[in-house]
């Protein structure tokens, strides 16, 4: 228990009230900012902000207000910069305002890569889309474009020719903050993600995480698997490449979650977010397959305490999301089924009747999700992949295109 401490969470959504909930069970004082006053975690609180997540100076007023010892958010990358603002005005731990830019702006991060040494793929940077004709040249296919300063696979697509360059950037730019898109290399291979600590400037790798997602167009992420399934040698060059990544963005303490494809050319680096992994990777699958409480450990370095890293134990975890045909969603069944069978820890549906079912060209546009626990990784998928073939959707096709 951490007693007579207090703890800002930056969001009150779904994907922060894990900490919320673990804060609470700490014994921490719990304030949540949110600029949605029926987020679900300002119910769980003790207080809240009614102030936008992305308010740097608004943020750091209420840290200074709520005289909290530690300030955090989950999952989510631009709330990083108002977290950073805080922390670095009040002298709390957490990263620099410098490092919170250089990983939400895409372009600035794999600047850093370049200048550290970190293998990332050949880009490109355009604030604006006039800049094409200083380089339209040298841009290879297939490539990819994305928003610099956008996440959970918004605005990502594959571009396969010179015809559809333009077309591609621009619907990039409309799902960033800034209008700039980075180009970069298709690079072809295995995605993993790594699960990070960082404590004084001691990279601790907790988990590796493979990945499945509907591939081109868009690659949304649609499975999680831990551990990583690519053997020893490629896991300790996927972890240096990690380790390499996180120092070059500058992150001495707190959590990181780094995406890298292992090529052909072995492992380069795709981005990484200096917070805890979404998709439920940090909040629950890394204490599935190792028993570390990844959620406490960040809560306690923020706040200055003392953190546990040690592993529990070797076990599988997978979380596989659940998609539908385009169309309104009608009914949905099988979720009590669902949930009995053995291994599975959580069934939750993200859309319920009345709401659309959509193509997936991001990760909003999934309609739930199953997770479980097994003796090994091939048990816990096979726990998600039964699950999933007990829950019956009827779905109605919209006459109009969605």
């Amino acid at each position: 228990m951490i007693e007579n401490k207090k703890l800002l969470i930056v969001g009150g959504s779904y994907l922060q009230l894990p900490a919320i909930i673990k804060a609470k069970e700490m014994g921490l004082q719990v304030a949540v900012a949110d600029y949605n006053s029926n987020a679900i975690g300002a119910s769980y609180a003790d207080k809240y902000y009614n102030i936008s997540t992305i308010d740097e100076k608004g943020i750091y007023e209420a840290a200074k207000e709520f005289c909290a010892d530690g300030v955090i958010t989950l999952a989510t990358d631009m709330p990083m910069r108002a977290v950073a603002y805080a922390c670095e005005q009040l002298g709390l731990n957490g990263i620099s305002y410098d490092t919170a830019i250089k990983s939400t702006d895409k372009g600035e991060m794999i600047k850093a890569f370049e200048s550290h040494g970190v293998k990332h793929p050949w880009y490109f940077i355009l604030e604006d889309i006039e800049q094409l004709n200083r380089f339209d040249s040298k841009i290879m296919y297939p490539c990819i474009s994305k928003p610099i300063d956008s996440s959970g696979s918004r605005g990502v697509v594959l571009i396969d020719s010179p015809e559809k360059l333009r077309e591609s950037i621009f619907y990039s730019s409309t799902h960033g903050r800034k209008k700039g898109v980075i180009i970069e290399e298709y690079m072809r291979g295995n995605e993993v993600s790594v699960e990070i600590v960082v404590i004084n400037d001691v990279v601790h790798v907790l988990a590796i995480t493979d990945k499945l997602t509907t591939g081109a167009p868009h690659f949304v992420e649609m499975r999680h698997n831990q551990p990583s399934r690519l053997g020893d040698k490629n896991v300790e060059r996927i972890k240096e490449l990690a380790e390499k990544a996180v120092l070059a963005v500058g992150i001495k303490n707190g959590p990181a979650h780094v995406e890298i494809m292992l090529t052909e050319e072995g492992p380069k680096i795709i981005e990484l977010g200096a917070r805890m992994g979404g998709d439920f990777i940090s909040t629950h699958l890394v204490q599935l397959s190792t028993g570390i409480d990844m959620v406490k450990a960040v809560i306690s370095l923020a706040c200055g305490e003392v953190v546990d890293l040690d592993p529990k134990f070797n076990r599988g975890s997978s979380i596989q999301y659940i998609t539908g045909d385009a169309g309104y969603i009608k009914s949905i069944d099988g979720i009590d089924l669902a949930s009995k069978i053995d291994g599975v820890v959580e069934v939750t549906m993200l859309k319920n009747v009345g709401e659309q079912s959509k193509e997936v060209c991001n990760s909003l546009d999934r309609l739930g999700y199953v997770i479980a626990q097994g003796s090994s990784v091939l048990d816990a998928m096979n726990a998600c992949e039964q699950a999933i073939a007990c829950i019956k959707l009827e779905i109605e096709e919209s006459k109009l295109r969605i």
